[in-house]
């Protein structure tokens, strides 16, 4: 249940915004779109930087997708890891890499399941995360794997979706209900 209760599916104001968001959503809002309209001021920011982190950058889509899941295991953002585990998939993710980031210590060192680019964004990603400042050891990995433009989209990649969970885990924004039933709230 969210601590405060969702906007409805049919909200429509401000107008322009809630139809960029939509367009950028492919026709629907998710709960987390109908929680940030409280604020339009907040959400027509949001809208504009996911929509770039999303859709702009020169980092590779499965690189990009591999830290958003990394974040939201180690954060506890269920939703966020619902909506982008099949991202990473289409991404040219594997299912089983998914299932190993329940331990992502483990993941960083698994030389089998992923690549040495994959556990350098993971251990980046997990510095960034559970401790903020990144070891100069995994700063380096990256730096040798990556241009310099992509490490820093790595980083606002890594920087946005701890903002993200932080947001969705703070206000309890739960998985959307599939079923065609607007939430009782």
């Amino acid at each position: 249940m969210p601590r405060i209760a969702y906007l409805p599916q049919h909200h429509t104001e401000p107008e322009d915004l809630v139809a960029a968001i939509r367009q950028r959503r492919g026709g629907e809002l998710l709960n987390l779109d109908r929680m940030l309209l409280h604020s339009p001021a907040f959400a027509r920011g949001w809208n504009d930087l996911l929509g770039a982190v999303r859709g702009e950058l020169e980092l590779d889509a499965d690189l990009r997708e591999l830290a958003i899941c990394v974040v939201a295991r180690l954060n506890g953002a269920d939703y966020e890891f619902m909506h982008h585990a099949p991202l990473f998939l289409a991404a040219g993710g594997a299912a089983e890499q998914l299932a190993l980031l329940h331990d992502i210590p483990a993941a960083v060192e698994n030389r089998l399941a992923f690549s040495t680019r994959e556990r350098a964004v993971m251990a980046l990603t997990y510095d960034m995360t559970r401790r903020v400042r990144v070891s100069e050891a995994h700063f380096a990995a990256i730096r040798a794997l990556l241009p310099a433009q992509q490490v820093v989209e790595l980083v606002g990649v890594v920087a946005t979706y701890n903002m993200v969970s932080r947001f969705l885990v703070a206000l309890d924004v739960g998985i959307e209900d599939r079923s065609g039933s607007e939430p009782a709230h």
